[in-house]
């Protein structure tokens, strides 16, 4: 990556550093948003979940982080050298959840329906996805040490030629502090998955689960959405400031 640091301030070669977290970074939201809804529907009134509707937001939500984070994860570096570390904190975790993302759109698009006729259908929707709570385990606990590493080297905090986020250039461990927590939210609700959809045990637990699942996507969802579309502006500003 050519990157200077002349008088005039930072200069970067943007064809040798493409970015495009800002759409990843809102369609993490809106996905786990959308999970935390359907939850709640799922546990109120399956049979009034339309399932083919919930399918196409997957599916296009799916198909943008497969995607992307696909991409990102076989180019190495994709950020050319500066931040290859993005590959892995980005890149990597987004192809994780595009492809469970993309499983429950064609579940929900060819077996929902009839899997809400059921008179057991939240039971059997449990049953179904406990096999990939393994791997939404193994997920969760990635992301808490992401998180940590987040911490541990001051990671995430922009340069001071971008907008808005820039004004904390000085203070790198605040936009550490703040994309780690969000990070080990939505880490927080993967780890407990597996409780929430295990087979037996106390229903009370599960319950609990379930909640506070559901209160770590819901909150992590809405910051990483409203995160990701301010980043429209700010990484904007950033490109425009140091195209030298």
């Amino acid at each position: 990556m050519s990157t200077t640091i002349p008088a005039q301030g930072l200069v970067i070669d943007w064809a040798q550093m493409p970015t495009y977290n800002t759409v990843m970074s809102v369609a993490v939201g809106a996905g786990l948003i959308l999970l935390v809804a359907l939850g709640r529907d799922l546990l109120r009134s399956p049979r009034t979940v339309v399932t083919t509707g919930w399918a196409l937001a997957f599916g296009v939500l799916g198909t943008i982080l497969t995607a992307t984070g696909l991409h990102m994860t076989l180019t190495w570096p994709l950020a050319a050298g500066g931040f290859p570390f993005d590959n892995i904190i980005f890149g990597e975790t987004s192809l994780a959840f595009g492809v469970l993302l993309l499983a429950a759109s064609i579940f929900l698009w060819h077996r929902g329906a009839a899997a809400l006729e059921r008179d057991d259908a939240v039971e059997h929707l449990r049953e179904t996805a406990r096999p990939v709570s393994v791997f939404v385990l193994g997920m969760g606990l990635g992301l808490l040490a992401i998180a940590v590493a987040g911490v541990t080297y001051q990671l995430f905090a922009a340069p001071p030629e971008e907008p808005i986020s820039g004004a904390f250039a000085e203070y790198p461990l605040v936009e550490a502090i703040f994309m780690s927590g969000l990070i080990a939210l939505v880490g927080l609700g993967a780890i407990l998955f597996p409780l929430a959809v295990r087979r037996g045990g106390s229903k009370t637990a599960r319950h609990r689960a379930v909640v506070v699942i559901g209160w770590a996507w819901l909150l992590a969802g809405i910051a990483f959405l409203l995160f990701g579309a301010m980043n429209f502006f700010t990484h904007i500003g950033l490109i425009v400031n140091t195209m030298g």
